[in-house]
C-alpha cells in the first residue's frame, strides 16, 4: 500500500542530488504521534524500489510543510545537498511562495506582515506575542491580493521567515484566516474543510551546478480554489 501510495506523487524534479515532488495533503512531512504514513519515508520507499538501492536510503528534509498543505516541496539526496540547501534557507537565498484562500479582506492590495510569533510545544499551537518576549521569533512575510469572490481573497504570500504554522497566524492576526483552517480559523470554519494553504514555488541554487532551480505547482480545481479562474490563477507564479 506504501509503495501505490508512493508511486502516486508527481515528481518535479530529480538528480543525484535532489528530489522534488508535490506533497499531497494531509500526509505527514515525516513520522509523527499519529502513526500514518508520512512524506519522508515513502519517497526513501520508492527510491529504493526505483533505483534497486541496497541498505539505507539518505534523503534529507530540508523545510517543512504542515500536514494538512500540499504543493511544491524539495527533498536532499545526499548529505552535502542538505547541508547546502539549509545554509540557503539560513541565509534566506530559498525562496518558498504559497497560495492561500482567506476570509474577510486584508488592509491594502499588497503588503508585509511582521509579527513575533511563540510557539507552545505541548499544545502545537503558536501566539502573536509582545516584542521582547522570552522564546518569540519575528516573523515576516510580503503578500499580494490577486482576487476576491464573495467574503474570499485570493492571496499570494512569500516567505522571509520559516515559523512554525507562519502564514495561517500572521493571516489570522490580521482579521483573514485561512479556508478550512480549525485551528487558528474555528470560528468561521467548518469541521471537515480542507485547509487553502498550497506550497506554489520554492526556488534555490543547485547546491552542487549553482544553477537557479525553481519548481512550481498550482492548487488543485476544486472548491475554494476553482472560485478563480485558471487566468487568475495563474498569476500565482507570474513575475518570479
Amino acid at each position: 500500500m506504501s509503495q501505490e501510495l508512493a508511486s502516486q506523487i508527481p515528481v518535479l524534479y530529480e538528480d543525484n542530488h535532489l528530489l522534488g515532488i508535490v506533497k499531497p495533503v494531509n500526509i505527514p512531512t515525516q513520522a509523527d504521534v499519529s502513526g500514518d504514513p508520512d512524506l519522508l519515508t515513502l519517497l526513501k520507499e520508492d527510491i529504493k524500489e526505483r533505483y534497486n538501492k541496497p541498505g539505507n536510503v539518505y534523503l534529507g528534509l530540508v523545510h517543512r510543510l504542515d500536514r494538512p498543505v500540499g504543493g511544491a516541496m524539495i527533498f536532499a539526496k545526499t548529505s552535502k545537498a542538505a547541508s547546502r540547501l539549509s545554509e540557503a534557507v539560513r541565509s534566506r537565498s530559498f525562496r518558498k511562495i504559497y497560495a492561500a484562500v482567506v476570509h474577510g479582506r486584508l488592509p491594502a492590495p499588497r503588503g508585509t506582515l511582521r509579527d513575533m510569533l511563540l510557539k507552545d510545544p505541548k499544545t502545537n499551537t503558536v501566539s502573536v506575542v509582545k516584542a521582547g518576549t522570552p522564546g518569540a521569533k519575528e516573523a515576516v512575510l510580503d503578500y499580494e491580493v490577486l482576487g476576491t469572490d464573495g467574503s474570499f481573497s485570493l492571496v499570494r504570500v512569500e516567505l522571509h521567515t520559516g515559523r512554525s504554522h507562519q502564514i495561517r497566524v500572521q493571516m489570522n492576526q490580521a482579521g483573514c484566516p485561512l479556508y478550512g483552517d480549525q485551528k487558528y480559523g474555528s470560528r468561521v470554519n467548518k469541521p471537515g474543510q480542507q485547509i487553502a494553504l498550497w506550497s506554489v514555488l520554492v526556488g534555490f541554487p543547485h547546491p552542487v551546478t549553482k544553477e537557479d532551480v525553481v519548481l512550481t505547482s498550482l492548487p488543485p480545481a476544486e472548491h475554494p480554489w476553482n472560485l478563480w479562474s485558471d487566468t487568475v490563477l495563474e498569476r500565482l507564479r507570474d513575475d518570479l
